[in-house]
């Protein structure tokens, strides 16, 4: 798993300039994983129970387009499995407001700076990871099985 960018203009940004706005990048995380290990639909459903994927250019206080929620698909089977989950959540009302998850084709993918891999472990008093980061990994410990069983 790489922290890094997606989605934009500008071949190999760096963090300030993604947070600028003006390259179009999406922060995102790069997973490699084995499918017969775990599920294309577990990844999925990790991601819509630990972001909000209702709310335009925005996670909590993070503001901006590099904040948009996103999926980047590798293949048809990816795309077709994401819309139809997407499609699932609405029709059983699991979030009081629209889903705005774009799920569009995978670009090229730009590492993060070093600083950025590992980050939460690295940096657990940082008031971000302590008020941000650790609630959503509590949860998700917690209710790991839940996520995960698909």
């Amino acid at each position: 798993m790489s922290p890094g960018y997606m989605g934009g203009s500008r071949e190999h940004p760096t963090y300030e300039q993604v947070c600028s706005g003006a390259t179009g990048h999406v922060e995102v995380v790069q997973i490699d994983y084995d499918e017969a290990t775990l599920p294309y639909e577990a990844l999925l459903a990790v991601f819509f129970k630990t972001h909000d994927p209702t709310t335009l250019n925005r996670q909590g206080n993070d503001v901006g387009t590099q904040y948009r929620s996103a999926i980047f698909y590798h293949n048809e089977s990816q795309r077709v499995e994401a819309e139809a989950f997407i499609r699932q959540l609405s029709a059983h009302e699991v979030y009081d407001s629209p889903i705005v998850t774009e799920v569009v084709p995978a670009q090229p993918f730009y590492e993060a700076e070093d600083y950025h891999h590992d980050y939460y472990n690295n940096n657990p008093q940082n008031p971000y990871c302590a008020a941000v980061i650790a609630p959503k990994l509590q949860k998700f410990l917690k209710n790991r099985d839940d996520f995960l069983r698909h």
